[in-house]
């Protein structure tokens, strides 16, 4: 093994970079002299407070001090700055620079994990490594002694370098598992090339691995859906996260059918019916990944196969408040006066997706109360709630919305929630009920909140019971927020501004304001957004609005009246939740129909 692969620094050089080794057990905090340079370094410059860092020096003992403030709030990129800046190394941002698979496998994993340290690039016999703590000198040198290529070594932040080596370590385990399963078929498809639709089908234990693998791969990265789609050349594996599909995977063409074959085996369908559409369900507790999670999935037949769509429900989860779903203060304090009411029906509104159904449970959670008696009918019950008495529609039995609300009004009800309005028979007696001394939470699939009106008159509701039954109407959308660890500071232009609706007025009183964009880095997965919150539109009803209802009257007509009222419109929402740096102007133009 060549010994000049990565020089070590001499004596005085090592001083100077603060690459020395670890002192002898016994020899105290004060000869860790690379710990106490780099707490001078970050007390200078008032990043970190000096009673945290002598807590931090005084842990650290001999060890790594970069080490013991990765593990405490520090912040990990500008910790990282400063021990690149100390060193004389370059600073590696995952967000701008690829990781070659070739370069990650060229070290092994139990070395790179322990280390803290990611190979991201190879070229000739250079390879190019980011580390977390550079000034640990047995890290460097196992690092030196684990391959035979020239070390080029560059400073990452901890969390950055455990996100990517994952990654690229679970993406390997997928592969090698394919292609385990692949030549295992090879030796099974010589004595019975159907053996795998045989029986149950879940005898090959390295394909179960492979499902089971993906399944936790969609767990850990909060993923809401997760798609099969069968192609003419592979079998393409897509995770919905924050509401848009990635493609994660494309295993071999030839695997297809096994892979989709252990799916109905879990979900209890039929294995051998490949011609109709199947529904099943999988209880999967993700210990890994810390969820709890109902799985709803549909087998639907296509001309390259079958494609599995897989509905990932949380059941772990904490149930949210309308604190947490992005309301302004003024329209909540609003939204909670409407919840309030003993009798009346609330509307929410738009398209599959949107967040509807999690608006009404906090809605509900404010109204759970042990002196009022809520009961809900849903399709399907995506949180159980104490306090609740909840139904769950089931078609074959014949409890339909309809059939189930005309049970539950003779319940002795005070708060009904119906989870969708499907049909008119389910309008009118959800109506009704609003009329007859209840409160009632429904959905509607409209574009926004006056057209809920109107579609209600088009089903068949008579236009004078709507006008007095309802409330108010919520219509929303979910756009993604922007990474709080990547979005970069933008000023826009005027051009920019008034493409993006903003009135003259406020173009000219937002002259050199700045607004966030998206950039992209390994916390968010390089789409520059992490998590969701909800953009909306409030429109109560007053005199005005049931007048013009009662009348017929065009969803126009319905929206200047909301207006006039004090109603925004959801792109004024979105507006103001870009302004306040939540998400970017593209993604508002993404969920917002222009």
């Amino acid at each position: 093994m060549p010994t000049d692969d990565f020089k070590i620094p001499d004596a005085a050089q090592g001083e100077e970079l603060g690459l020395r080794r670890a002192p002898a057990p016994g020899a105290g905090i004060g000869a860790n002299k690379p710990a106490q340079l780099l707490a001078d370094l970050l007390e200078a410059t008032g990043l970190i407070a000096s009673d945290r860092l002598a807590d931090a020096v005084s842990r650290a003992g001999a060890g790594s001090l970069a080490d013991v403030l990765a593990e405490s709030e520090a912040d990990g990129a500008v910790l990282a700055r400063i021990l690149a800046e100390r060193h004389h190394m370059p600073f590696i941002d995952f967000g701008e620079v690829e990781v070659q698979k070739e370069a990650v496998e060229s070290i092994q994993a139990h070395v790179l994990e322990r280390v803290a340290a990611l190979p991201y690039q190879l070229e000739g016999n250079v390879l190019r490594v980011a580390i977390a703590d550079p000034s640990d000198f047995h890290k460097v040198d196992e690092l030196r002694l684990a391959t035979r290529h020239t070390l080029e070594i560059g400073v990452a932040p901890r969390e950055d370098i455990e996100l990517e080596l994952r990654k690229v370590v679970r993406a390997t385990e997928v592969w090698e598992r394919a292609a385990l399963v692949e030549d295992e078929m090879e030796i099974e498809d010589a004595d019975d090339e159907d053996d795998l639709e045989a029986d149950d089908g879940v005898s090959d234990a390295p394909l179960v691995r492979l499902v089971n693998s993906i399944i936790l791969q969609a767990a850990e990265d909060g993923a809401s859906d997760l798609h099969f789609d069968p192609q003419d050349d592979s079998l393409v594996v897509r995770l919905r996260v924050d509401g848009v599909l990635h493609e994660v995977q494309r295993i071999p063409k030839r695997l297809a059918t096994a892979v989709t074959t252990r799916l109905k085996v879990l979900a209890k369908m039929d294995i051998a019916e490949r011609r109709k559409p199947q529904d099943g369900r999988i209880a999967l507790n993700a210990k890994a990944a810390g969820r709890l999670l109902d799985i709803r999935v549909a087998v639907l037949p296509s001309v390259e196969g079958e494609m599995v769509v897989m509905r990932l429900i949380d059941k772990s989860k904490r149930l949210p408040t309308l604190s947490d779903l992005g309301f302004s203060d003024e329209m909540r304090a609003v939204l909670e006066d409407v919840i309030q009411k003993p009798t009346g029906a609330l509307l929410v509104t738009g398209p599959t997706g949107s967040g509807k159904s999690t608006s009404l449970y906090a809605s509900l959670e404010m109204l759970n109360d042990p002196q009022v008696n809520i009961i809900t009918v849903e399709d399907p019950v995506e949180y159980r709630m104490q306090g609740l008495n909840q139904i769950q529609v089931n078609p074959k039995a014949g409890l339909t919305f309809a059939s189930a609300l005309r049970s539950i009004l003779r319940s002795d009800p005070d708060v009904v929630m119906v989870g969708e309005i499907r049909d008119v028979e389910t309008a009118k007696m959800a109506i009704e009920a609003a009329l007859t001394g209840h409160f009632v939470l429904s959905t509607l699939h409209t574009n926004d909140a006056p057209a809920a009106l109107t579609r209600l008159n088009e089903m068949g509701v008579e236009p004078f019971l709507t006008a007095a039954a309802v409330t108010a109407v919520v219509a929303q959308r979910l756009a993604r927020k922007l990474c709080t660890h990547c979005c970069e500071m933008y000023i826009p232009t005027r051009e920019e501004m008034l493409n993006a609706r903003f009135t003259p007025e406020q173009v000219a009183a937002a002259d050199g304001v700045s607004l966030y964009r998206k950039k992209g880095c390994p916390r968010c997965n390089q789409t520059g957004y992490k998590g969701r919150i909800g953009i909306y539109q409030l429109m109560v009803m007053n005199e005005d609005i049931s007048r013009l209802a009662s009348a017929h009257a065009s969803r126009e007509e319905l929206e200047r009246a909301g207006m006039s009222a004090g109603m925004k419109s959801l792109w004024d929402d979105g507006l103001a939740k870009v302004a306040s740096g939540l998400t970017s102007i593209e993604e508002l133009g993404r969920v917002l129909t222009q």
